[in-house]
């Protein structure tokens, strides 16, 4: 699988435009900063990245990310730009074609920031097999990957050296393909369905224990797309499963709840973190207006009181006390409703 992955994107992939669907290559909007920093990129290595979604998570200045699967380093580059001089980047890819690409135009970036020496550096080596490289232990802010888990024959390990490595209160914030079924293992072995991110994609309800059972205690879907296949053939083969890109950010919090638990607690966003002066979305559930009280359950709580967006809130409450099930969390009562007092009742 590895040589299939490594063929395809090294050796029959010349260009975005020889993808066969826009499975790696959905179209969300970018919003402005992006643009700008985007303006900035090389041209070859524009040309040879095959990413979904969005990879770039806000409050990014004078963080360390690690960009698992960088490919010729376009995100990376991004990403430079974004946590500034004192920040730093590392991609790990495990195709040396498109490594070549991104070291090649290392000094070409940084001359364009205007950075004194490069806070960005490539590694070649495998997303399960972390631990062969030259990397601490909670030494990263935030993990990213574009569109690349779906390729690793061996997920759960990548979601382990993903939470190894991330410092606590981090989180691994990425983009990736999921399917609305498990895809049959025929269609595993295909090296086009396969290198098009589609027949490794997973079941989405195969993804969120997964998540679950690795560390990553809550996960939160920021944003989500559905996939066209405009390939007659590749959607003679798979066309009877519905595909979507879906953009996570998990976090590193190993005290977070397996439910949304109310503690009565809220938060104030003072609008101060960059590019965000109106509102922080935190998922697709959590758009936090600033200066308005907004509840919050105990999770919700953690994600930003624990993490690096604390200093951008204020928070109201505690944990001291539990008032059961937060509100509109997804998750019912699991019992009839309460009888009436005249009514008997009992376990027998």
């Amino acid at each position: 699988m590895y040589d299939s992955v490594k063929d395809y994107y090294g050796k029959v992939l010349q260009g975005s435009d020889d993808l066969k669907t826009n499975a790696c290559c959905t179209g969300a909007a970018l919003p402005a900063y992006i643009r700008s920093a985007l303006s900035d990129i090389h041209d070859e290595v524009l040309t040879r990245y095959y990413g979904c979604g969005l990879i770039a998570p806000q409050q990014l200045k004078g963080c360390h990310i690690l960009d698992l699967g960088s490919g010729s380093g376009r995100d990376c580059f991004v990403l430079s730009r974004l946590v500034g001089e004192e920040g730093s980047v590392v991609g790990i890819d495990m195709t040396s074609e498109q490594l070549d690409v991104a070291n090649r135009h290392i000094d070409y970036h940084m001359d364009r920031y205007g950075y004194k020496q490069p806070n960005v550096r490539f590694l070649e080596g495998y997303l399960e097999r972390l631990h062969e490289l030259d990397l601490p232990d909670n030494s990263f802010d935030i993990i990213v990957s574009n569109c690349v888990i779906n390729l690793s024959p061996d997920k759960p390990a990548v979601l382990r050296e993903a939470l190894r490595l991330l410092k606590p209160g981090g989180e691994l914030y990425f983009s990736d393909v999921y399917a609305s079924r498990r895809v049959p293992t025929e269609l595993l072995e295909d090296p086009v369905l396969y290198g098009e991110c589609l027949s490794g994609a997973l079941y989405w309800n195969d993804f969120i224990p997964l998540a679950k059972q690795t560390g990553f205690l809550d996960p939160r879907l920021v944003e989500s797309s559905p996939i066209t296949i405009e390939n007659s053939a590749i959607e003679e083969k798979i066309g009877h499963i519905d595909f979507w890109s879906a953009t996570w950010r998990l976090f590193k919090l190993p005290e977070l709840e397996s439910a949304c638990e109310d503690y009565g607690q809220a938060v104030i966003y003072k609008g101060t973190i960059e590019h965000c002066p109106k509102q922080f979305v935190l998922d697709n559930h959590h758009a936090i207006e600033t200066g308005k009280v907004f509840p919050v359950c105990g999770n919700t709580w953690q994600m930003l009181h624990e993490t690096r967006f604390r200093e951008h809130f204020k928070f109201i409450g505690d944990m001291s006390t539990h008032y059961g099930i937060f509100a509109d969390c997804g998750t019912p009562v699991p019992f009839e409703p309460q009888t009436t007092p005249e009514s008997s009742g009992g376990c027998c």
